[in-house]
């Protein structure tokens, strides 16, 4: 092989939504009494009620942690020894981070197959992100999030590469690629028991109505404010174990839609709930809606290319062949993994000018071309498969393109401008086992079941035929 190139309750209407309350929430509320932002501006609305009272601190403080110690969740990362700061340390970040992808329910058993594989940090350094892809897949997309590559990976080999002293402060730890202002706090507080605060969609939440916060909990400026008023109910003592019971409040209890009021152990200090109670806007009302950004919509031909050793397309030796891998760019969407050959489209195309786009790119990329050094044995569109990132919609015309070499694999050449194309050609079996993103296998899938049902459709003709000459 040559080439290696450089995710019961009552309802009642608001004025503006329908709403899900807490069935403790029973009074009827007035009508446009929604909660309203500040004429001068969202800042000023949420200065007046920025500071809790040294007596709701206490009360706050108190509350919640009996809460949580009778109610808790029995999670794997919480059974780590408190006395092993370095492997509790690891262990809260790999938590954090998968959590703020996905549920607790999915994260269990993901978390637990992470631990078994790379239960140090150090082995997690020395691991490559292909090896970390083949093991289990895409990850559930806790690997490549956002078409990132997973920043435990990169943040362990940082470490490593800088003594492998796991960090224990939050100063330090935000020094690490990938951990940020959540992550930081987390593991600062939870393993290592320093006092801050830590602020994710739950906290709001629960922020948001125990001050009745009707400002913009995505603005900049309104998110600091949130740390700040966090800030100031951590407990210094417990500080790990006050920052879960506020997320798992939010969780279990001060849910977006259906909150447990009856069973909130702050309801008492809850302005929220007062509210509603004296028929003001409902509980649900706070933290107010936000409209997510539109997703930017891109349309690609991809074109997943098979070289050949044997011309019979249905009786050729499947192992023998190779498939032509380019490596994406080490930085942006995606970054370092590897895909079939695409080009990024301005708009939907025809098929004629899909395919044209691509031998473009194939010539220009691989010297390839059809009237000189290939021959095509198979040439189809496959069909359509369109994959969700969080801010792309991205559509994938998918095309199979099987060829026969007029010579070896050594007619391939990198780009003539010797750009940042990297790329190889794996077997059959390899490309099955390799570690490939979600969208990658089932570009891949797809070509595989439409070959399956184009020999199925040029066998089964032939059979009748010798059917029919037996008769």
């Amino acid at each position: 092989m040559p080439n290696t190139r450089t995710a019961t309750t009552t309802t009642r209407k608001s004025s503006s939504k329908n709403v899900t309350n807490s069935s403790t929430i029973v009074s009827k509320r007035k009508r446009g009494q929604n909660p309203k932002p500040s004429e001068t501006g969202q800042v000023e609305d949420i200065e007046d009620i920025l500071n809790f009272k040294e007596q709701e601190i206490g009360e706050i403080r108190v509350s919640l942690l009996d809460w949580y110690d009778k109610n808790k969740r029995d999670l794997p990362w919480r059974r780590l020894d408190n006395d092993d700061g370095e492997r509790k340390g690891y262990g809260v970040w790999v938590s954090e981070v998968m959590l703020q992808q996905t549920q607790v329910a999915t994260v269990i058993d993901y978390y637990n197959r992470w631990m078994d594989k790379w239960p140090t940090l150090y082995l997690l350094s020395l691991a490559s992100i292909e090896f970390l892809l083949e093991v289990d897949g895409d990850g559930g997309g806790l690997l490549v999030r956002d078409g990132e590559v997973v920043y435990e990976w990169k943040g362990a080999k940082k470490i490593i590469e800088e003594g492998g002293k796991f960090p224990r402060t939050i100063s330090s730890l935000k020094k690490v690629p990938g951990i940020g202002d959540y992550t930081a706090g987390a593991i600062a507080s939870i393993a290592f028991n320093e006092s801050v605060p830590l602020v994710d969609g739950n906290v709001v939440r629960v922020l948001a109505r125990l001050r009745t916060i009707s400002a913009n909990p995505k603005d900049s400026v309104i998110v600091k404010k949130f740390w700040r008023l966090a800030g100031q109910l951590v407990d210094p003592c417990r500080p790990g174990d006050f920052n879960q019971a506020l997320m798992e409040l939010g969780a279990t209890v001060c849910t977006p839609t259906s909150p447990s009021c009856s069973k909130c152990p702050v309801s008492t200090q809850c302005q929220a709930f007062s509210q509603s109670q004296q028929g003001g806007p409902l509980v649900t009302d706070y933290p107010p809606k936000v409209i997510k950004a539109k997703q930017r919509n891109e349309i690609a031909a991809v074109c997943v290319l098979e070289i050949k050793e044997s011309r019979n397309y249905v009786e050729g030796a499947h192992n023998s062949n190779q498939y032509l891998l380019v490596k994406r760019p080490d930085k942006g969407l995606l970054a370092g993994l590897w895909e079939f050959p695409s080009v990024l489209l301005e708009k939907e195309a025809s098929m004629a000018i899909r395919r044209k786009t691509i031998d473009i790119f194939l010539k220009k990329s691989f010297n390839l071309n059809l009237t000189e050094n290939y021959e095509v044995i198979l040439r189809d569109d496959v069909g359509e498969y369109v994959h969700i990132f969080s801010h792309i919609r991205l559509k994938m015309f998918v095309e199979v393109l099987v060829i026969q070499l007029k010579g070896a694999l050594n007619l391939l050449q990198s780009s003539p401008d010797e750009g940042s194309m990297v790329w190889k050609c794996v077997g059959r079996n390899e490309l099955s086992s390799m570690g490939l993103t979600s969208g990658v296998r089932k570009v891949y899938t797809m070509v595989e079941k439409f070959k399956e049902n184009s020999q199925t459709t040029a066998i089964c003709p032939l059979k009748a035929t010798k059917s029919r000459k037996r008769r």
